[in-house]
């Protein structure tokens, strides 16, 4: 039960990070000055990056775990929701922060920071509803 409260606890608090930043930091990113947004940026991306590595390794970790221990419908479809994410963040996101930090973005590279978030807004969110539905299961 611990590794459960655990994972749920860790799903929880990525899904509340991806919705801030879906709602409140990509969507600032266009109101600043270029100047401005390349100072942020890197200030940015670094404390991040230091909140959310820690929390998506243990997720897959957890995951993963569950998966060659327990091999549920829960576990199983966990463990593809966590790699896709990991997908998503290093085949789209790293390159769209990375154009950013080069200095070779464009508008349409902030629109697509908002555009294509939703779809780790919503696998997280999906995530975390069935690691609370799977934690509500077991305890009753």
């Amino acid at each position: 039960m611990g590794l459960t409260i655990a994972r749920l606890l860790i799903d929880f608090g990525l899904v509340i990070l991806i919705w801030m930043i879906q709602l409140i930091v990509y969507p600032s990113f266009k109101y600043l000055p270029k100047e401005e947004l390349l100072k942020w940026h890197k200030k940015y991306t670094f404390r991040i990056a230091c909140i959310v590595i820690p929390l998506m390794v243990l997720q897959l970790v957890i995951y993963g775990f569950q998966v060659v221990k327990i091999q549920t419908a829960y576990h199983i479809l966990g463990l593809i929701i966590v790699v896709a994410l990991w997908l998503i963040t290093f085949s789209t996101f790293v390159p769209l922060h990375n154009a950013i930090l080069n200095t070779t973005y464009s508008n349409k590279t902030l629109e697509n920071l908002v555009r294509k978030n939703w779809d780790r807004t919503g696998l997280w969110t999906v995530l975390f509803i069935l690691s609370l539905l799977e934690f509500i299961y077991n305890t009753y």
